[in-house]
């Protein structure tokens, strides 16, 4: 990619450290020109159960043939949260004509995790991110969301790595080139002691090549990880680096940041990016 202008089209959260909020710092200080367009303007993070969304379909209807009088582009767009099935037919269609001149579209399908969809998330959403990952040069589900795409069953249980690969053929068949699905459960192929490893798989359109990358997990949660994990991987591929190296960069970075903030007490409240930026 020649040109390093991100536009991000998320959510904008006022209290919590997810979405948009996560994504700026780690962008900006990874030297990335990073411009916005929020989805939803948010009171707060939707795990603390009430909060208060302002659904910003109709100002963003009139954002578009704005930018586009003034001539604005970007060199990659990252969509994330989509409210309404209008808005994404909208999203959709301008990261379409965007693509059509050369514009990278990635695609991070926010609507669930652990086999459950998030407060606020209704089955139109998952019409509305089909149309999305119909339009992307990459998509980054997690498995939840990865399933809830492709209407294959969820499972807490280990899959067989062919499995996995199953799914990831199941979303390239909607239309994304290359696939990244976290948080994936793989049958150990060595002994192990779980009989299984927590992976990271994907496959890389430039390459034709499938990975599995495998990682220790941190048995805490916190909302927003996943928004750190794409920014960081986002950043270095717009820096020229390749699809397997920037997953594990942004997998070994998120893992740092979960492992020092471990025992911070409100967990929803996602983690203190801006004092981990050095880790980038």
């Amino acid at each position: 990619m020649q040109r390093k202008e991100l536009l991000i089209i998320n959510d904008m959260c006022g209290y919590g450290k997810v979405a948009t909020t996560a994504m700026l710092p780690v962008l900006s200080y990874l030297g990335i020109p990073t411009f916005n367009l929020p989805t939803a303007i948010v009171s707060n993070n939707l795990e603390y159960g009430k909060f208060n969304l302002l659904d910003t379909t109709e100002y963003m209807k009139g954002v578009f043939p704005v930018w586009k009088e003034l001539g604005f582009s970007f060199g990659a767009i990252a969509t994330g949260f989509i409210a309404s099935e209008k808005q994404a037919e909208i999203v959709a269609d301008y990261c379409s004509e965007q693509a059509k001149l050369g514009t990278t579209i990635f695609v991070d399908p926010i609507m669930g995790d652990e086999g459950k969809l998030y407060n606020g998330v209704t089955s139109s959403t998952i019409k509305s991110m089909r149309r999305m990952v119909s339009v992307a040069h990459l998509i980054v589900p997690n498995y939840t969301e990865a399933c809830y795409l492709t209407d294959i069953p969820f499972t807490t249980d280990a899959i067989p790595q062919r499995e996995a690969y199953r799914i990831v053929d199941s979303l390239r068949k909607i239309g994304s080139r290359s696939v990244i699905i976290t948080s994936m459960k793989i049958e150990a192929s060595t002994s192990s002691a779980d009989g299984f490893v927590h992976a990271v798989v994907g496959f890389n359109a430039a390459s034709g090549e499938y990975f599995m990358l495998p990682y220790q997990e941190i048995p805490v949660r916190f909302p927003g990880t996943g928004d750190i994990f794409s920014s960081v991987l986002f950043g270095h591929l717009l820096k020229g680096d390749a699809l397997e190296g920037s997953t594990q960069k942004a997998m070994d970075v998120v893992a740092k940041m979960i492992f020092l903030n471990k025992d911070q007490k409100d967990k929803f409240l996602g983690i203190p990016i801006e004092n981990h930026l050095d880790l980038l």
